[in-house]
């Protein structure tokens, strides 16, 4: 169901995520590229989105579900001086994320989640529903924060949506 007030969805079932992966299914294998994930606040649901597609072998490579500060630095690179300045969910966490994904796998294109998906965790600067995203497209990062309302399943589901949407849209833009 989507929440009128912001129209953002609340969970994974009242999506067309399965829209959005298949227009992924179609793009990267256009451009022969293959994709990587490096989630921390959504665990591993945007590569399980991705994965349920048959055939997406063809166009996905790996997922990184770093949810912990030390996984994120271990598996994908990221500085952990970084985390301490800046905290785990912060436009240059997420930047690290997604470019630590690219350049651990062999991958051309990555998305990255690092949020506050809740019930509790949240602070004044980062409230709960705060999530920082990370794409990178053939050599070009970009980040952006959103804050989803709703419980922890619904922001969660928002940002898988969010994520794989905004993936489309850097993906069809003119180079």
């Amino acid at each position: 169901m989507v929440n009128p007030m912001n129209d953002h969805p609340t969970s994974l079932s009242d999506l067309d995520v399965s829209a959005l992966v298949l227009q992924l299914a179609d793009l990267l294998p256009q451009k022969g590229w293959m994709m990587a994930t490096a989630e921390s606040c959504t665990g591993g649901l945007i590569a399980g989105a991705c994965t349920d597609l048959a055939g997406s072998s063809v166009w996905f490579e790996r997922g990184f579900v770093t949810y912990s500060n030390e996984a994120k630095s271990e598996l994908l690179g990221v500085d952990a001086a970084l985390i301490e300045a800046h905290g785990a969910v912060s436009e240059p966490v997420a930047r690290a994320m997604a470019e630590g994904a690219v350049a651990r796998s062999r991958a051309q294109v990555s998305v990255a989640v690092t949020g506050v998906a809740g019930p509790s965790g949240g602070s004044a600067d980062k409230p709960i529903g705060t999530v920082w995203f990370g794409w990178s497209v053939d050599g070009r990062t970009r980040t952006e924060r959103r804050r989803f309302d709703g419980d922890r399943a619904a922001v969660r589901a928002a940002t898988v949506h969010y994520a794989l949407q905004t993936l489309v849209e850097l993906l069809r833009a003119p180079p």
